[in-house]
């Protein structure tokens, strides 16, 4: 006598298994998770309902299992992506207001660092050396300009060009 094989509700059981892992792969996803909690209740419900058929009539259950179980972790993670986006929502009014500020420190900082910035020039040419150095602080700034409106400035030596002149700039911070 030979045995015969049962394999009622197997089709649901591969139906569940591929919605479930369709499922898993959406709600892993942050953001798009949320809408995986539709595909997880159908593989639920398809899972639940091959189960149902293959215990009437002794079938095996294995991928019937497989596919409820992955189906309610799936939904489970899903489900809890609600929870997330609840708490970005409840903080969202705040972040506006923290960017602004971050925004304000970094130009503040590089404000600071310009200002505090010294400028040194070399120029060497044949042998010649000359070297300029600057100094981009406030106070060094409006003391130039008072001794400008004053008329009370030096008049710069000018240098001679020539052919094989390198130039050296390098910005130091102040210390």
């Amino acid at each position: 006598m030979e045995e015969v094989k049962n394999n009622t509700g197997q089709s649901l059981g591969i139906a569940a298994l591929i919605t479930a892992i369709i499922t898993f792969v959406l709600a892993v996803i942050p953001c798009v998770g949320l809408i995986a909690i539709i595909p997880g209740i159908i593989a639920i419900v398809l899972a639940t309902v091959g189960l149902s058929q293959a215990s009437r009539n002794s079938s095996p259950r294995g991928v019937l299992i497989a596919g409820l179980i992955i189906a309610i972790i799936a939904t489970m993670i899903s489900f809890s992506q609600i929870f997330v986006a609840g708490k970005i929502a409840q903080k969202a009014d705040k972040w506006p207001n923290n960017i602004q500020n971050i925004i304000n420190d970094v130009q503040d900082n590089v404000t600071k660092e310009i200002e505090d910035a010294n400028v040194s020039i070399k120029i060497e040419s044949n042998g010649d050396k000359v070297e300029i150095n600057t100094n981009a602080s406030k106070k060094d700034q409006e003391k130039k300009l008072e001794d400008l409106e004053r008329g009370s400035t030096q008049k710069q030596d000018s240098i001679q060009k020539h052919d094989n002149i390198q130039k050296h700039v390098i910005v130091r911070k102040k210390k």
